[in-house]
């Protein structure tokens, strides 16, 4: 716990006498003679509570409380004064003063009023640091790179976050439309409130409605009781709808409504419910285009192209490649607990030239499958996939089709210690499949 105590008080022998008390409780105490100086020490230190005299030289000690809430909101601050007066007490509460104490009558209570100024500091620090620490997992310091295109995509994205503006993200598969979604709303005054990541193209046009919007009771077989959308479940916060696209016309005319009034019709409800949620969208398809064919409402399209955002292909960011590759070699080594490997210079020329059509999603598989092959703490040509050779040969523990596959799905089982569901999401088989290749290949695990 930091028990840092800061004391502004132009009565030098009456600061000293309590820096002397504080400190024999175990406290570090410093002290400042005036307002001026006591923000010094407060924007450069670790303070924790703040004891300030009503009466300073240079300001008033009431009014210092919101100046020091401002610069750092979880110090907590004690006001002291020689003649105590209700109107200021209340009015250094209201600032967001812990106590106001009259000296002469603080003996008793000073101790124990700082040690609970001290506990409340420190949590609402922590709290803070917690926060600090999500809005840096998932804002837009998580958006690794330094191209010009991915800085203009950022700083589209961060003028837009502060607003509620509903935000439309354009880009091909796996350039991180989900990252982007996310980050926005984290750096956006809903980031206390639930963020809810939805894929169109994950359901059918039935029960997508029911998972966005909910359903009443008996509005069909199996619907035994109430159930809430995801719209209601992103209540206050923001709902990204990825692969929009892929939404039929019906649900595109539900969610145009919710966009223009915030209202929607459960299924099998009559009266509407009202919610207060902010979109953002994504496509990797030309939704102009779309409608202008007749399969996307050109009315929604309007709608939500009002703030669009178009995220570059990794092809147009080359220098960002390695910042990628070296951000996931760190993520998967860690995962898997081996050592940060070193980088083979031809490697990365590999990796510079490859055309990349599956964007960052298909660089970040392709470092985790890299880390999973490696022996040695050194990343080499040979361990990348044969499409990055161009048909030439690199070393192989075998050279025969089945025995490759065969070593291969041995190591992908040793990484994911036999968990056969994850190795065949690594493999990008079906479960089934996997199952049979065991048996084919005759595959034992020690």
């Amino acid at each position: 716990m930091k028990s840092n105590i800061l004391i502004i008080d132009d009565e030098v022998k009456l600061s000293e006498l309590l820096a002397r008390i504080l400190s024999l409780e175990g406290y570090h105490v410093v002290q400042a003679s005036n307002a001026k100086a006591g923000i010094r020490i407060v924007e450069r230190e670790d303070i924790m509570v703040v004891l300030s005299d009503v009466k300073l030289p240079d300001a008033n000690g009431v009014d210092l409380v919101s100046k020091i809430k401002q610069i750092k909101p979880y110090i907590e601050v004690i006001n002291l004064t020689a003649f105590g007066t209700i109107s200021d007490g209340v009015l250094a509460i209201k600032n967001g003063a812990f106590d106001y104490l009259t000296k002469g009558d603080d003996n008793d209570k000073i101790i124990p009023m700082v040690s609970k100024a001290i506990q409340k500091a420190n949590l609402q620090y922590q709290v803070s640091e917690l926060q600090d620490q999500v809005e840096a997992q998932h804002g837009f310091p998580i958006v690794l790179g330094r191209s010009p295109a991915i800085l203009e995509a950022v700083e589209l994205a961060r003028k837009v976050a502060r607003t509620d503006a509903t935000v439309l993200l354009l880009g091909e598969t796996g350039t991180g439309k989900e990252v982007f979604a996310e980050a926005i709303h984290y750096e956006s005054l809903r980031k206390d409130k639930p963020f809810v990541a939805v894929n169109c193209s994950a359901f059918s046009k039935e029960l997508l409605e029911s998972e966005l919007f909910g359903y009443k009771a008996g509005a069909f077989t199996g619907a035994v009781k109430d159930k809430k959308g995801l719209f209601e479940e992103a209540s206050g916060g923001t709902i990204f709808l990825d692969e929009l696209g892929e939404m039929s016309h019906d649900l595109q005319a539900k969610l145009l409504r919710v966009l223009e009034n915030g209202t929607f019709i459960k299924i099998g409800e009559t009266k509407t419910t009202k919610i207060n949620v902010r979109l953002i969208a994504a496509t990797n398809r030309d939704l102009q285009k779309e409608s202008e064919e007749g399969h996307f409402r050109l009315d929604l399209f309007y709608r939500l192209s009002g703030f669009s955002i178009v995220l570059p292909p990794l092809r147009e960011r080359i220098g960002d490649i390695e910042v990628l590759a070296r951000h996931f070699i760190k993520v998967y080594s860690a995962k898997v607990k081996k050592k940060i490997p070193d980088v083979d210079a031809t490697f990365l020329k590999l990796l510079n030239q490859h055309k990349w059509n599956g964007n960052i999603r298909e660089l970040k598989n392709v470092i985790e499958r890299v880390i999973i092959l490696m022996d040695e703490p050194l990343l080499t040509p040979k361990l990348l996939p044969y499409e990055f050779h161009n048909g030439g040969y690199y070393d192989l523990v075998a050279l025969d089709l089945h025995s490759v596959e065969r070593h291969h799905i041995r190591r992908i089982l040793k990484y994911t210690k036999g968990n056969k569901t994850e190795a065949a999401r690594i493999l990008g088989i079906g479960l089934a499949t996997l199952y049979r290749k065991i048996e084919e290949y005759q595959i034992l695990m020690n």
